[in-house]
């Protein structure tokens, strides 16, 4: 540890924001933190900033060049490095007396309740097209009694949805996820779902989505700003400072058409308004072949 380190002053600028107590309580604090590319890597670092001192991280991919637009954790020096390792590397060159744990194993249905077990708040950070690993997170921190959220980087924006114990809807509640539904139409849901308002969709070209290789536009400005949404609930939850929204109320902040969503959205996507979205994005999928990519798309 650099000799020049101390606790105390790397966090000291957060005075007039978090109190002394309140800080200490952060570094105390257990984060779960499953996948860490664009999402995981920014939001770990921000925590990592906020002063959180504990995290459990997973991610069995590595970084490559193309993640270098968007995925903090993605530089030169961390080409083919586990992300995960990668970003518990970065979180100690932040905080060297920080507690990293490497969960080595993918989240998925077996492992899920392990996963989030003794933590106090819950990062959606998994790949986008991987809804069933996200499913069975949302599944374990709910049986679990903690918080969860969730947050895309949309083009330009973000969104963020909270999801709490014994109060407002469930993941799969709010997304109206069924039994039935093909792998196409889980990640429909998911993505109408996100964003209900969709401030990102006239200037976004699907046309550039791969549903077989699983890629999509993408860019830092909506990884950085669904990193600082999701900083700014976990001082609230964290700290026990109250206020929090949990869905159907959903957010969205788009940096580049300078607009900014809070609503309450009445059954998620049972909303009348949803149906007929998801209806349209079906065709809209159809129409660019997305449709497609997605049903033939092999999922493991």
């Amino acid at each position: 540890m650099n000799s020049q380190w101390s606790c105390d002053t790397a966090f000291s600028r957060n005075a007039g924001l978090i109190n002394a107590s309140e800080q200490k309580q952060l570094l105390n604090c257990l984060v779960a933190i499953p996948g860490c590319g664009g999402i995981g890597s920014t939001v770990a670092e921000t925590l990592a900033r906020l002063g959180v001192g504990k995290f459990r991280l997973c991610d069995p991919d590595t970084f490559d060049v193309a993640n270098i637009n968007r995925q903090l954790g993605a530089t030169s020096h961390s080409l083919n490095q586990n992300k995960a390792e990668a970003v518990r590397d970065r979180i100690l060159s932040i905080n060297p007396s920080a507690v990293v744990e490497i969960f080595r194993e993918p989240v998925k249905r077996a492992n899920a309740d392990k996963f989030v077990f003794g933590c106090d708040l819950v990062l959606d950070g998994i790949d986008f097209y991987a809804i069933d690993a996200r499913r069975a997170l949302f599944e374990a921190a709910q049986y679990a009694q903690l918080p969860a959220m969730t947050a895309a980087p949309l083009g330009f924006s973000a969104t963020l949805q909270v999801y709490l114990p014994n109060k407002g809807m469930s993941f799969d509640e709010f997304f109206n996820f069924k039994k039935t539904d093909t792998y196409a139409e889980q990640i429909l849901k998911f993505l109408v779902g996100l964003a209900p308002k969709g401030l990102q969709r006239s200037y976004m070209d699907l046309s550039f989505a791969d549903g077989e290789q699983q890629t999509g536009p993408s860019s830092i400005l909506g990884t950085q700003l669904a990193a600082a949404m999701i900083g700014g609930e976990s001082v609230r939850l964290l700290l026990q400072r109250g206020g929090t929204l949990p869905a159907p109320w959903y957010r969205q902040f788009d940096a580049y058409k300078q607009q900014w969503v809070k609503r309450y959205l009445f059954g998620g996507n049972k909303h009348p308004m949803q149906r007929l979205k998801l209806l349209a994005g079906k065709q809209l999928m159809q129409k660019i072949g997305l449709w497609d990519q997605l049903v033939n798309a092999k999922v493991g």
